[in-house]
């Protein structure tokens, strides 16, 4: 997809990383994943971005599955961890333990039976071939320490048999301490010196280090598949924000796919923003977060939430086993001072109050920048960008001049040839000749006119406005509103436009891929523009004075055929209902997913006994009866198939009986 390939999209990594740096706090963290064929070059330009000083580690975790190679399978993918300031991100560091693996557990070679027995295992009872007795395994470790002292040189004496360090070392504790150990049975004679038993129980756990080996089995949930080509692994992204942050923190993923990142750090109590520039990974995300389910942490204070941190208590189960996220570390120190074992928090295991399931809390989907507003006047409209665009005109030109057709639903299309510039122009940014295929000709052989949206914003009333007047005074047989992102007044009157202003026009969708400018290569037609239809819903006003909204469907209006190609309501694959829209801000009050089982796992986790009615009516096209907000209006937002984002607004007056 890139211009120039590798150097394209290391220029692509440069820049948002450089951006990364800014946004950072003191004290934060940025990783980036990759792949073996380009860890080195993003490493030298993070090296660059960050400065060598501030490169954390490499780490290696395993993926799902291995790539077929001619020789070694490659299963490992790569998380370049760099810090803002090292210093800082070693005061925020949060360590992660892991129970003792198998591995480990074979240095502990010493089994103490329930009769007080000493064994040795052997090389087969270690590797598993034989049976190991039952008891408690441990392992002899030395009892002096390097470097010989006058204080730690003494003669000590065990069962009859008196002991010195050896040349240049001494005993890693006091004649006191030693006599402690040997009470508690903790010394053990081999050959001719003493030893200290250190058991597995004594600290089951190990550091995570940067190699992550048990991150493909296990690593997507049943309840979470994977629905993304690049989905990475919940475990992978849960111990970078644990590692790195305090519940709390805020936590930034600017290549969103399918949101997990967003899903993880809403988990862990993470305020966090998710981005992307396509529309598919932003439609996948916000299905996820909000059919979402999580466990609920108890808090030290509730009033507070989760800022206040988390609450960790000391647990056993029957066997014994440490279950609790607090842990005793016991020491060879410990015990020879007679003190209590140091304890260690595990940061992954908060107490979990069983009896609340927990859903995604409230968050926006905002898809582009607003437009500049006149924040002078009290009623302000939106107003048009006023600086120079003439670059990003240039660039949408030559999109559209090579792009050179708009795909519409049903396999029909709108040729375009002679793309340029309009002579003497206020409003319109390109006009074309456009001829039909699939459908009537009406279009054919005439000249058609193109209005360019901001590059930084949504296409606003007044441009549309504009630009139709115009191409109506030049007799244009047809309006093309081109842009990243379009207000609810604007589409509305680019589908009355007609009507209204008397030439017909049709708004298109620009990915926003195109703002990457010459990074990218040329797309094909069908990923560069979509052409956008428009939700048709009816309000109704019931007896009780509550309200009602029904999606009829949705409209394509096709500038070939010069009419509309509807599919219903509920062969959409999601809308959203804004009860008390103002005009600003998209608040989801109701989520529908027609023609998917997205609620399925909320369906399973809250685990009562609601009626069918009320899982079926949350996959059609119905809304909830609900009472009118002091806006008066409501917005109806439809996801259609390519992810783009179609609403309409209506008002409350305009209600049926």
């Amino acid at each position: 997809m890139w211009e120039l390939g590798q150097h394209s999209w290391l220029t692509y990594m440069r820049d948002r990383l450089y951006l990364a740096r800014e946004l950072l706090a003191p004290s934060g963290s940025v990783f980036v994943q990759i792949s073996d064929e380009n860890v080195h070059h993003v490493r030298e330009v993070m090296d660059e971005v960050f400065g060598e000083e501030n490169f954390v580690t490499q780490i290696s975790f395993r993926t799902t599955a291995g790539r077929a190679s001619q020789l070694l399978d490659q299963t490992l993918n790569y998380l370049l961890w760099y810090s803002k300031s090292i210093d800082h991100a070693a005061q925020k560091y949060n360590q992660l333990m892991l129970p003792m693996s198998p591995e480990t557990l074979k240095n502990y070679d010493w089994v103490e039976t329930e009769n007080g027995d000493m064994i040795n295992l052997n090389r087969s009872q270690l590797n598993g071939y034989e049976q190991v007795p039952n008891g408690n395994r441990f392992q002899l470790t030395d009892l002096t320490s390097q470097g010989e002292t006058e204080s730690g040189s003494y003669i000590f004496e065990y069962e009859g048999k008196k002991y010195k360090a050896r040349p240049g070392r001494h005993w890693s504790t006091t004649e006191f301490g030693m006599n402690i150990l040997a009470s508690v049975q903790r010394i053990q004679v081999k050959g001719e010196n003493i030893f200290y038993r250190r058991f597995a129980t004594d600290y089951p756990f190990r550091n995570l280090d940067s190699m992550w080996d048990d991150t493909a089995m296990g690593g997507f949930l049943k309840k979470e598949p994977k629905v993304y080509v690049v989905q990475t692994p919940l475990k992978v992204i849960e111990r970078c924000i644990l590692m790195t942050t305090d519940p709390g923190d805020l936590v930034l993923d600017p290549t969103c796919g399918s949101g997990t990142t967003a899903y993880v750090a809403e988990q862990w109590g993470r305020r966090w923003i998710t981005t992307d520039v396509s529309r598919v990974p932003l439609a996948l995300a916000r299905q996820r977060l909000l059919t979402a389910t999580y466990k609920y942490y108890e808090l030290r204070d509730e009033s507070r939430g989760p800022v206040s941190g988390f609450v960790y208590t000391r647990k056993q189960n029957k066997k014994g086993e440490e279950t609790g996220g607090i842990v005793p570390h016991i020491t060879l120190k410990s015990i020879a001072n007679n003190e209590p074992p140091k304890e260690e928090v595990l940061v992954d295991r908060p107490e979990m109050v069983r009896n609340i399931t927990r859903v995604t809390g409230p968050f926006v989907v905002e898809a582009t920048i607003p437009t500049p507003m006149d924040w002078e006047q009290e009623d302000a409209m939106p107003l048009e960008i006023k600086e120079d665009q003439a670059a990003f005109g240039d660039r949408m030109l030559e999109v559209l001049r090579k792009v050179k057709t708009l795909r519409l639903p049903g396999n029909r299309k709108v040729k375009l040839k002679n793309v340029r510039l309009p002579a003497k122009t206020l409003s319109l940014s390109a006009e074309a000749i456009a001829n039909g295929e699939g459908g009537s000709d009406e279009m054919s052989g005439k000249p058609v006119a193109f209005v360019f949206g901001p590059e930084n914003g949504a296409v606003s009333e007044n441009l549309v406005y504009e630009a139709a007047r115009e191409a109506h005074g030049k007799d244009y047989a047809h309006l093309f509103v081109l842009g990243f992102g379009i207000e609810p007044n604007a589409r509305m009157l680019v589908e009355k436009c007609s009507d209204v202003m008397g030439i017909p026009a049709t708004y298109v969708e620009a990915t926003r891929d195109l703002m990457m400018g010459d990074l990218l290569k040329n797309m094909r037609s069908s990923q560069v523009f979509s052409v956008c239809g428009l939700p048709e819903v009816e309000i109704y006003k019931e007896k009780d004075g509550k309200y009602q909204v029904k999606l009829l469907g949705v409209d394509v209006f096709d500038p070939v055929t010069m009419a509309s190609d509807s599919r219903p309501g509920d062969d959409v694959p999601a809308w959203f209902l804004d009860t008390d829209y103002n005009n600003k801000v998209f608040h989801v009050c109701q989520a529908f997913f027609p023609r998917t089982s997205a609620w399925n796992n909320l369906k399973k986790a809250i685990k009562t006994d609601y009626s069918s009615d009320v899982w079926d009516h949350l996959a059609g096209d119905e809304s909830a009866p609900f009472e009118g907000g002091d806006h008066g209006r409501i917005a109806v937002k439809v996801i259609d198939d390519r992810g783009n984002e179609l609403m309409v607004v209506k008002d409350l007056k305009e209600a049926k009986q």
